[in-house]
This record gives C-alpha cells, structure tokens and sequence, in this order.
C-alpha cells in the first residue's frame, strides 16, 4: 500500500531555508486544531501539551497570539516561506508593541525569533501529520515498523542522531515515544513506515540519559541526544483534554495572567469544566467516602483578582479548587438538619452559579466569598486564599499553594452587609 504523502510534499529543501512544497492534510489538520495558550516562558508548557496547543514564548495576549496562529496556518496551508513569515512577523509585532522579549529591540533578533517561530511550527507540525498517516490502521497492516532517518544536509548533524539513521523498529517500540523527530530545535530528521522484510530483529539504541533541571528546580530525566522540551511524540497528545493542560498551567501562572488566560479560553473550556465538577460531586455525595480527588471549580475573574490586590491580598494564582473531602463535610448530615447546607443539586452546578455571583472579601477570616441568588434563598461558598493543600488532579498527587472552597450554605442576606464583608465588586460578572 503506498503512502499518503509522497516525498516531494512539504518537505525541507537542501539549502535549508525553510522553505515548504504541497502541504497535507494531516499537517493542516494538527496546526488549526490548537488552541492559543498566552506563555511567560517557552518550556511553560512541555512534550504532549504541545499537540493541542499553540504558543510563542512571552506572549500572554489573546489578540497576539491570535495572529501569530493565523499567520503560521496560512505558512502552511498555503506553503509560505520564511520571507514571508518574518514580514507578518514584523507586522504583528508592531501592530501589538509586543516588545520586552530578548531581541526585541534589534532586526537580528528579530528574524532569529521569527524564524524559531516558523520553522519550530514546520517540523513540529509536519512530524505530527506524518505520525497520523503513520498510524492510520491500513497502513500499519502492510508496514508495520518505523525507520529513523537523519537528515544529512543539516550543517551542524548531532552525532547520536546520525547514529540513529537506519534504525527500524516496531511502531510501537517504547523508542518512538521519547525519539520520535523532531528531536531538538532544528532537528530535521524524519520517519518512514517501511515493511517486516527491512526489520533485522536488533535492539533500540540505548545511549543512556542525562538529567536537566529546569528553571523552577524541577529534575527531567530524557534520553542523550533528545533536547530538553522535545521528548515525546508529536501528533500522539491530541486526544489530550484542554481541561487538563489548563489546570495545570493555571496553577503555574501569576494569577492576573492566569485571570485573563481563562476568560479568553472560557468559551471553549467551560463545558469541560462543568462536566468535571458534576461528575466529582455525584461521586462524592454518593460514596460521602473521600479520595482525594479535586478539580478546579472556577477561575477568579481578573476584576477580582485586582481589587483584592487593592486589598493587599496577591493572590498565588487564580484557581479555585474544589476537593471532595470538602464537598463531604459541607454536605453533612448535621449541617442539612438545620437547614443550613447547600441543596445538592446546586453543588453539582456549582461553576454556572460562581459565574453569576458577588465577590466579598471576609476581613475578618482574610476569606473569599462568593454570593449567589437560589430560587428561595442566598448561597455562598468560603475560599480560603493561597493555602498550601494536597491535590490529586488526573492521578497525580502533589501539594500546591492556591485557592480552596471550605464550605458552603445557605445566608441571611442582611448579614453580608455587616463591616466585616467588603464587596470586591460593583456588579456581578
């Protein structure tokens, strides 16, 4: 069975400037899919978190980096060149003053930046689309193993990648999973699908790994001759949820970034965010057994997270979580005898009813309120700010520092007027 995509189709040429032939479909595909993730740094986000989204390092605005993606999209779709990308590089720039990042302020600095950009996008892309035709179900029948194959025309070869030329393995070999090119910036080596007569039976090349401690002292272990920030395969993550890469990175972020990022990913988020807070508390309030499972209920809006710094309060980021072992004490039985308790039905709905709610700061337990109308009363829920708790979110453990829901019930409405409560807010949201 031939390949989907000839040789000639969107490769680089020999004098390496980055200049593409026919794009495919795949490739297309992969690029338009992502979503637009304002980053500080370039290694904010790492491995499968790139299949599904799009960012440029510094660039923390929607609008940016909503024209940096269309400008790469068009790149491709439509075989541009790096010429043409530096001059819509240049013009984004200029139309947004995004300057501050290093080269900024230099025409060298920026066409290197522009051309990171471009051709990270290109090779990053195009091993994405490739490993969608590679896995498509009837080609796997009839070749069934990968060949690594380096590209020789690159000035500067890797000696480990040259070492790898050749090498034909399973399509599943753990190999693939961390070796899968493009290997580093720049890396412009390629896998082909070939047949069981060219598999010999050897080995996967082991050359043993190295340890890099990133910026916040974080140790990753990867393999020697794969950079930092490349070990994994592109194209294999784009089934990851949204959900998922933004709880993590929202617990990463200041939390005005943070504050912002959510209301531009809002629209697209929001189901999965009401999905995930539903599905907990049923589970919950059924077993009223914790586990330790937590999820992030809302995003503080940056209004609120301003006028709390007016406050003196900087929050450690914008989440609010809700863990189950919370959700359990606010719905005992004890404090549904008295009529107190939020009924159960608005803790599974919980994030609609936040979005339309009043912020109050309590002065007196330096807490976050939230105040919402019920059909016959008025509820609230009480977060404790920049408290250092354990999570588990997506069966990862970890203890973080940032915003927990404690409890929630139900209010007399005359006693939020007390001194000691300070709306946050004019309006609701």
């Amino acid at each position: 069975m031939p390949l989907k995509l000839s040789p000639t189709q969107l490769a680089f040429n020999a004098k390496g400037d980055g200049s593409f032939k026919l794009p495919f479909q795949e490739q297309i595909d992969y690029l338009q899919q992502k979503l637009d993730l304002p980053t500080q740094h370039w290694d904010d986000i790492l491995n499968a978190s790139h299949d599904r989204a799009f960012i440029v390092a510094g660039a923390t605005k929607a609008d940016l980096l909503s024209d940096f993606h269309t400008a790469i999209n068009q790149a491709i779709a439509d075989g541009k060149s790096i010429g043409w990308f530096k001059k819509e590089f240049e013009s984004i720039v200029q139309k947004h003053g995004w300057e501050g990042w290093t080269g900024s302020d230099t025409k060298a600095g920026r066409d290197w930046r522009a051309r990171v950009i471009y051709n990270t996008n290109m090779r990053a892309s195009y091993a994405a689309g490739r490993y969608a035709q590679l896995t498509d179900p009837d080609l796997l029948k009839s070749r069934p193993y990968w060949k690594y194959i380096h590209n020789d025309t690159v000035a500067h070869p890797r000696p480990l990648h040259q070492s790898w030329n050749g090498t034909v393995l399973p399509h599943d070999d753990v190999f693939w999973s961390a070796h899968f090119p493009p290997n580093g910036f720049g890396c412009r080596c390629r896998v082909t699908a070939v047949t069981a007569s060219d598999y010999k039976g050897l080995p996967a090349p082991d050359d043993g790994t190295y340890t890099k401690v990133d910026r916040n002292g974080v140790a990753h272990t990867l393999p020697k001759g794969v950079d930092y920030g490349w070990g994994y395969t592109p194209g294999a993550g784009v089934a990851k949820s949204f959900k998922q890469i933004i709880d993590d990175k929202l617990i990463r972020l200041p939390a005005p970034l943070g504050a912002d990022m959510w209301q531009a990913l809002k629209p697209t988020l929001k189901a999965e965010q009401i999905k995930a807070v539903h599905d907990m508390v049923a589970v919950a309030a059924k077993s009223m057994q914790p586990t330790g499972v937590s999820v992030i209920a809302h995003i503080i809006e940056p209004a609120t997270v301003s006028a709390l710094s007016d406050q003196g309060i900087i929050l450690d980021d914008a989440a609010i979580w809700l863990r189950d072992h919370d959700l359990i004490h606010a719905i005992r039985d004890s404090k549904v005898d008295r009529a107190a308790a939020l009924p159960l039905e608005i803790w599974l709905d919980l994030p609609k009813y936040l979005d339309n709610s009043l912020p109050y700061l309590d002065t007196q337990d330096m807490a976050l309120l939230y105040i919402f109308d019920l059909p016959n009363d008025t509820g609230k829920v009480v977060i404790r700010m920049n408290h250092l708790e354990k999570i588990r979110d997506a069966g990862n453990r970890k203890k973080i520092s940032s915003n927990f829901i404690k409890t929630g019930g139900i209010i007399v409405v005359n006693n939020i007027h007390e001194s000691r409560y300070i709306p946050l807010l004019d309006k609701k949201p």
